[in-house]
């Protein structure tokens, strides 16, 4: 909780001062809408961030990797049964596709090694976090797109601040804390700036314009940029395996951001009737 509150305090720092205007103007649009902000508040940003932390704590971070790239298709499931939104039958194959990069890469390229993962009691709290992201990203569609972004997500923070701070006190009754050394500082941080601010801000943005579907799967990138940066700052060696799973994932994101419209849809694919 140490954690959450203190890289969304940075965050609403960063904000505030790019986003009082448009909230003092859009500020009777909140309180109208005041059920959609106050929910994607709580599960997205109070809730996502910290049940994440608290089931890392019990788990192994290939675990959590594997687990957290379910969102995609969680997304797409949730999107299907409260919205009734459908799936083009390129994006079913590129979310397939950067799926099975996802889990190649976790693997290690050693598909007959699946049965070896072990599953914890943690493992269901890092399901339980991909969910909230889920639901979290469907809820975005539903804001108004006439809000300003930054506002919105200032109001959002703001709001999810207050809900954390019971829990947060709670947790430094029961555990001393976190020792605040430079590096923990410089960690809150980064995370605040760039993990926070910058990226919600960005996938906000993302469903706004692609929608849900196609803005979750970019979280599969996340294992590609950690095997980018591992080479790169912790000279870890590539191995052919991080090869074919990074090909799969942007063969996959590919495969769902083009516009087919245009194109045949495969005969393969098509239904009888269609037939």
């Amino acid at each position: 909780m140490s954690l959450s509150v203190g890289r969304w305090a940075v965050a609403l720092v960063c904000l505030l001062p790019f986003a009082y205007g448009s909230i003092r103007r859009d500020w009777r649009a909140y309180w109208k809408h005041r059920g959609a902000v106050v929910g994607s508040s709580v599960v997205g940003i109070a809730a996502y961030n910290s049940v994440l932390y608290f089931g890392l704590r019990t788990t192994t971070a290939s675990n959590a990797l594997l687990l957290n790239s379910l969102a995609p298709l969680l997304i797409v499931v949730l999107g299907a049964l409260l919205y009734r939104q459908r799936l083009q039958w390129h994006q079913g194959l590129g979310l397939f596709l950067s799926s099975v990069g996802v889990v190649n890469l976790v693997l290690q390229g050693r598909w007959s090694q699946w049965h070896a993962i072990s599953f914890v009691p943690g493992d269901a709290i890092i399901l339980g976090a991909a969910i909230l992201w889920a639901v979290y990203t469907i809820w975005l569609r539903q804001l108004p797109s006439h809000l300003d972004r930054a506002g919105l997500m200032t109001i959002q923070i703001a709001t999810a601040l207050v809900v954390m701070l019971p829990f947060l006190l709670a947790e430094h009754r029961l555990d001393p804390g976190p020792d605040w050394e430079l590096s923990a500082y410089a960690a809150v941080a980064y995370v605040g700036v760039f993990s926070s601010a910058l990226a919600y801000f960005f996938y906000m943005r993302a469903v706004e314009h692609f929608g849900p579907a196609r803005a979750g799967l970019c979280i599969h990138l996340a294992p590609m940029f950690g095997v980018v940066l591992s080479a790169l700052f912790l000279h870890e060696k590539l191995q052919p395996y991080h090869a074919a799973g990074m090909s799969a994932i942007g063969a996959g994101l590919i495969l769902s951001s083009v516009n087919w419209n245009g194109l045949e849809k495969p005969r393969w694919l098509s239904t009888s009737a269609e037939t």
